[in-house]
């Protein structure tokens, strides 16, 4: 068995399970980064239309495209041996058919003879020296980092990838300067006598590489399903009105949370219906500061310098009143231009408080009385009901 029949989980030399140790069937589907459902997998396709290229995947959630040229029969979970360059290399077959080429427009990848091909699936074998190939990258990071450290180099090695063939290692790092490793790749290259391969990485994607739960809860989008980063700016919270603190935007890769992107259209939609407000209302009343705004409910609260009561108004409330400040008018009151009777002002967002306030003050009044009767039917002796001695 090559690997777990719902996400490929890798497999020992011995043929058992890692990961989930479910062996076969992982039904959390976390167990494994950048997992891919095949929603087309129940639709049989002719095979003269059958697309024969297929995303293989290797360490980490890092996929390529290889081409089936030799006609084999290949399935999602299988581990194949492909080519590349000046060797070759074991992974394991994470997606085929229409959805490759699908992916494949995504990414603008070109359908051309620069694609490499498959060899053959994997056999026993060579899973076996792929695995004792993959227990040098542990002591070949931990050496790598003593050898930075003595060159005084400002970077940070995140993670070695051996090739299959044994016969090349690729180094992740990530440094926030230019690197000159040129003494550092003849030292790796004299000591492990392997062609080595530096590749700079940012700290997005080292955090995907590593792994980790984020503060949702949940595990981190870039190393479950996120491939593509895009730029996150702290525009995307004050749209969002969320508060400027970086300890609560920031993940763990130290940027601006991936998440603050998600729903960034949907606050921009709405916020093309409220009004933007540069400097307060002005009434008879005094002048009226904007202090907080519900976007999808489209409600502005204001409040005047000397009261804690906030009045809440809706956006077309707002547009009156700016157009009546245009004009070199002052409305009486921020609800209505004239009051007629009692002032809607005191009707303002404090007045749940109030009410919170009647009804705790209420209960705290009911609890001795209802303990005095109880007391009182249970015929017990307390403060309240004392007998006089004779």
């Amino acid at each position: 068995m090559s690997g777990c029949s719902t996400c490929s989980t890798l497999t020992a030399a011995d043929g058992s399970i890692k990961g989930c140790k479910s062996n076969g069937g992982c039904s959390s589907g976390g167990c494994n980064k950048m997992n891919t459902f095949d929603w087309l997998s129940n639709m049989e396709t002719p095979a003269k239309y059958q697309f024969d290229i297929f995303e293989v995947r290797f360490k980490n959630g890092r996929k390529e495209f290889f081409r089936n040229s030799n006609d084999l029969e290949i399935y999602p979970g299988d581990p194949v041996v492909v080519d590349v360059p000046n060797g070759h290399h074991v992974g394991y077959v994470s997606l085929q058919g229409e959805l490759v080429r699908l992916q494949m427009k995504k990414k603008k990848v070109k359908d051309d003879d620069e694609i490499r091909s498959i060899y053959r699936v994997a056999s026993q074998k060579d899973l076996e020296k792929f695995e004792s190939v993959k227990n040098r990258e542990n002591p070949t990071m931990f050496r790598s980092r003593e050898i930075i450290t003595e060159l005084s180099l400002a970077m940070k090695l995140t993670d070695v990838e051996y090739q299959a063939d044994n016969s090349k290692a690729t180094f992740y790092y990530s440094a926030d300067e230019r690197v000159d490793f040129r003494e550092l790749i003849k030292r790796l290259a004299g000591e492990f006598k392997i062609r080595v391969e530096m590749r700079q990485i940012s700290l997005r994607q080292e955090a995907g590489r590593l792994g980790g739960i984020g503060s949702c809860g949940r595990e981190l989008c870039c190393s479950t399903w996120l491939s593509d980063f895009k730029n996150v700016s702290t525009s995307a919270a004050r749209y969002q009105n969320l508060s400027l603190n970086p300890s609560k935007l920031s993940g763990q890769c130290g940027r601006l949370k991936c998440c603050l992107n998600y729903e960034l259209e949907t606050y921009m939609d709405a916020l093309k219906d409220i009004p933007k407000v540069e400097a307060g209302l002005l009434t008879d009343k005094g002048e009226a500061r904007l202090q907080k705004t519900d976007i999808f409910r489209k409600i502005m609260w204001f409040g005047y310098k000397n009261d804690n009561a906030w009045i809440a108004l809706d956006t077309d409330r707002v547009k009156e009143v700016q157009k009546l400040n245009a004009e070199g008018k002052k409305p009486e009151t921020l609800l209505e231009d004239k009051v007629g009777g009692e002032n809607r002002e005191s009707q303002s967002l404090n007045s749940d408080l109030e009410r919170m306030d009647k009804k705790f003050r209420k209960g705290s009044n009911n609890k001795p009385k209802n303990k005095n009767r109880r007391n009182k039917k249970r015929g017990g002796k307390n403060k309240f009901n004392k007998k006089k001695p004779d």
